[in-house]
């Protein structure tokens, strides 16, 4: 009897090849019983990267609620559109699933609190599919912080320079809606800006932003957003994100700041250390460069394995994943935050106690 986690994939558009790669990569520890997806042709393509045997073997179903209740997946993946990401984990986790939700984990916080909640009274894990967290860059950046080389955080900043034109949206219609999507801050940039809250003290006080939609007046929602944050730690945050960079995606950076050091990651997803000093000259900077860096073949980078590989040692040993549901919400709140700023004309204090995408219809309507 094969002790392998039975895995089933809900959603197979843009990042769900990713996913696949991820399960072929944890193959030892995962069977792919099944996917899902209203597009038949689109299941065909992403299970195209299977041997023949074995994508023979997986089952094919167009309603995930059918799949549930005749697969009974141990472990789901939802790679949906964002805005129906919480309504079918809520249905996963009731099924009595494990559950990894791509990014974001949903679209208001009453959501991402339900799927918390949900997750505790089921007793299943839920993973927030941040893996960035887990590039080779970050991790060692992030054993800086936690070792406090930095000293004191003064402030950090996050850019992420993309493109993002009308081939890509036409590929999907629920792209830059608010009630599917959101805009540039809550699909291309929340990444990186959970990293920024992550590294920097997790609890954010204040935010004051503003937001535009500058070149895409086929989507609703924003292509440009600048927000300053305030931490409780004292330190400040710097976002700017945006997809009207021309002609193609510039770059993805974050900075550290600290007492006694200094940190960037670059490249196409923070994955290439860029600057490393600090004052206790524990390793050598060009060493830690050429060591903690990968070139990635596009900005989804090699996070998914180790975010699957996790998520699989959680269940196995009954603790939280790296990337819990927690980390899903506070990053959404922090978008969500800086969405009301914009709106409002104001500073916003947090924690919000709900916030919504839909709370910004018709924000740059023309």
């Amino acid at each position: 009897m094969s002790d392998k986690l039975r895995y089933a994939l809900i959603g197979c558009g843009r990042i769900a090849p990713n996913h696949i790669a991820a399960f072929m990569n944890n193959a030892d520890s995962l069977q792919l019983c099944a996917v899902c997806d209203p597009d038949i042709e689109r299941m065909e393509i992403v299970l195209a990267a299977l041997p023949q045997e074995q994508r023979e073997s997986v089952r094919r179903y167009t309603d995930y609620r059918e799949l549930l209740a005749k697969e009974q997946p141990q472990l789901c993946a939802v790679a949906t559109e964002s805005g129906k990401h919480a309504a079918i984990a809520l249905d996963v986790i009731a099924s009595g699933s494990h559950v990894i939700i791509e990014k974001p984990i949903a679209l208001s916080l009453t959501d991402a609190r339900a799927l918390i909640e949900a997750a505790k009274q089921h007793n299943v894990k839920l993973c927030a599919c941040h893996q960035n967290r887990f590039n080779k860059s970050i991790r060692k950046i992030r054993s800086a912080v936690e070792e406090q080389r930095f000293g004191r955080m003064l402030h950090g900043a996050a850019h992420i320079r993309w493109n993002r034109g009308p081939g890509y949206y036409e590929q999907a219609r629920w792209r830059g809606t608010w009630a599917q999507d959101g805009g540039a801050l809550m699909n291309q940039c929340i990444h990186n800006i959970d990293l920024l809250r992550w590294m920097m003290g997790d609890e954010v006080t204040e935010v004051m932003a503003y937001t535009d939609n500058l070149q895409h007046d086929y989507i609703q929602a924003e292509d440009l957003g600048m927000a300053l944050v305030r931490f409780a730690n004292g330190a400040y945050g710097i976002i700017e994100g945006t997809t009207n960079i021309y002609p193609h995606n510039l770059e993805e950076t974050l900075y550290l700041f600290g007492e006694r050091g200094t940190v960037k990651a670059g490249g196409k997803s923070v994955n290439i250390i860029e600057e490393w000093s600090f004052g206790d000259d524990c390793d050598d900077p060009a060493v830690v460069k050429q060591h903690y860096g990968e070139n990635p073949p596009n900005v989804y980078g090699y996070g998914h394995t180790p975010l699957y590989a996790d998520v699989i040692d959680a269940i196995r040993n009954d603790r939280q994943p790296y990337v819990d549901g927690y980390a899903g919400m506070r990053a959404l709140e922090l978008v969500l935050a800086i969405y009301k700023s914009a709106a409002e004309h104001r500073p916003v204090q947090l924690p919000l106690a709900d916030c919504a995408t839909t709370d910004f219809e018709g924000r740059f309507d023309r």
